[in-house]
Formats: structure tokens, C-alpha cells, sequence
């Protein structure tokens, strides 16, 4: 067996820095007492660590937890174009026990860092919008798919850019996506025509609007119907991020700046 110790040594040999994700304190403590250069990637920083990204959702699919990280390495400073990643998370337990290495830049960047990290609205309200429309895309109603349409961010621009389809049952209403119940509501009342309107820190503020800037120049591919031309028109004309349910093809995208910069299959979540 002491070839396949070469041969695993060959996976962490020369690498620019260790990318641990959710590490526990122990393995961190090791990793800085044996002076190896190392970024914490996870949903808190219990460890303490120096440099650390944040993980706002627990990416199911490996590839794009770990690009995540790369990426949110990338955008702070803490690695370069070109250097060699060691990344260290757990697969099939808590604790990690997978190693997997990559080259910093040798894929295309696909946004998602920047899409938490540099929208205006907080990043734990894209994470739950994102939750509900996931959700939503697993049960539908009563079995059947649906599409939805929630813009996150900059509500008042946003909400001078459309106009009401029918009225607004959070015109009066404090609540926040987030809350179990009002997620509920959010699912409910997605069956309904209109996009909803959430404000930076979350607060629901219209049900049933219609987004109207114009569509010209707004790309996307082929097959997405009103639904997504509207939030890349909406999110191209404003700071706002938008998060599409497809009712065609059951998938999840988040629009920023005009543009898809995420995709999901609730099914893998």
C-alpha cells in the first residue's frame, strides 16, 4: 500500500494553499501549527480563522461548494489566478474525508460568490428566497410544477419599474421572508400571476407586480419564457437580484446585472 500513499501524496504536493471547508477546530489547529498557508470556507467561522469565506448554502454538489470557495478566495485576495488549490470538505460525513485539488481560474467564474457578496440585499435574504423557490420546485402545487418570480433588492426602484396585476396582500403587512409561515404564504400565493418584491433586508412588499422595463437587449437562452426576459430586464435596470422557478423545466436561476449567474435542479438539494 505504500505506493498509494506516493500517489495520494502527489494530490497535495506543491500546493499554494489548503482550502478547508467546515473544518472541525482540531484539524484547523493542526493545518496552523504546521504553518500551511489555509482558508476556511463554511457557514461560520467557529475556527476563528484569519482567512475565511463565507458559505451561504450548504451546495449539496460538491463542484460548485468548492467553486464557490475558490471563487470567494479569488474576489478577497487570498489565492491568485493559476495557483494550486488543495481542497478538504466532507463528503459523506460530517467530518472531512475528501481531498480534492484544483487550479485556481481554470474555470469559468459563475457569479454565485458575487451574488451574495456584492448584491445590496442581505446575503441570509437571497439564501431563503433561494430556499423557498428550491422547495417550491420539489412539491409544487398539489404535484404540479409551477413557475415563480421573486425580485431581491432595491424594492423601491424596482417597485417604480412595475405596476400591481391585482392587490397586494402584504401592502400593510411587517413580515419577512424567512419565516416559516410567510414562506408558506410566498408558496401559496406563487400559483398567482406577477413576480413578488422583497426588500435588501427581506421584508415582503408586494404580491402580484408586473415588471416593466424593456426587454431589449436582455439575453437569455432559448426555451425561457416572460418570466426570466423580466428578471433579466428588472435586475439589468436596477441593483435587484431576481430568483426564477421554471415552470417548463422545473429549474432555479438567479439573475444579476442582466444575466444568469446561477442555475440549480431542486431535485439535487
Amino acid at each position: 500500500m505504500s505506493q498509494l500513499g506516493g500517489l495520494f501524496d502527489d494530490v497535495v504536493s506543491d500546493v499554494d494553499d489548503v482550502f478547508l471547508f467546515s473544518p472541525s477546530g482540531s484539524l484547523y489547529q493542526r493545518s496552523v501549527e504546521a504553518d500551511v498557508p489555509t482558508v476556511v470556507v463554511g457557514t461560520d467561522n467557529g475556527v476563528g480563522a484569519d482567512r475565511y469565506v463565507e458559505l451561504p448554502l450548504e451546495f449539496e454538489n460538491v463542484r460548485e461548494r468548492v467553486r464557490f470557495g475558490v471563487e470567494g478566495g479569488l474576489d478577497n485576495g487570498f489565492i491568485e489566478e493559476g495557483d494550486q488549490v488543495a481542497c478538504a470538505l466532507g463528503l459523506f460525513v460530517e467530518d472531512i474525508d475528501t481531498v480534492t485539488r484544483v487550479r485556481a481560474g481554470e474555470f469559468e467564474r459563475s457569479g454565485v460568490y458575487q451574488l451574495f457578496v456584492n448584491s445590496r440585499a442581505e446575503p441570509a435574504v437571497i439564501r431563503n428566497v433561494l430556499e423557498v423557490a428550491i422547495e417550491l420546485g420539489k412539491k409544487g402545487q398539489k404535484g404540479k410544477r409551477v413557475g415563480a418570480l421573486f425580485v431581491v433588492g432595491d424594492a423601491g426602484k424596482v417597485m417604480n419599474s412595475s405596476r400591481p396585476l391585482s392587490y397586494n396582500p402584504f401592502e400593510k403587512s411587517h413580515v419577512h421572508v424567512g419565516d416559516p409561515i410567510v414562506d408558506v404564504m410566498l408558496k401559496e400565493f406563487s400559483r398567482l400571476d406577477g413576480a413578488f418584491v422583497i426588500s435588501d433586508a427581506g421584508k415582503i412588499v408586494s404580491a402580484y407586480r408586473y415588471l416593466e422595463p424593456a426587454a431589449e437587449g436582455v439575453d437569455i437562452p432559448k426555451g425561457l419564457g416572460a418570466r426570466h426576459m423580466a428578471a433579466g430586464a428588472i435586475t439589468r435596470d436596477t441593483n435587484a437580484v431576481a430568483v426564477v422557478l421554471s415552470e417548463s423545466d422545473g429549474l432555479v436561476r438567479a439573475f444579476s446585472g442582466g444575466e444568469i449567474i446561477l442555475e440549480l435542479d431542486p431535485e439535487a438539494y
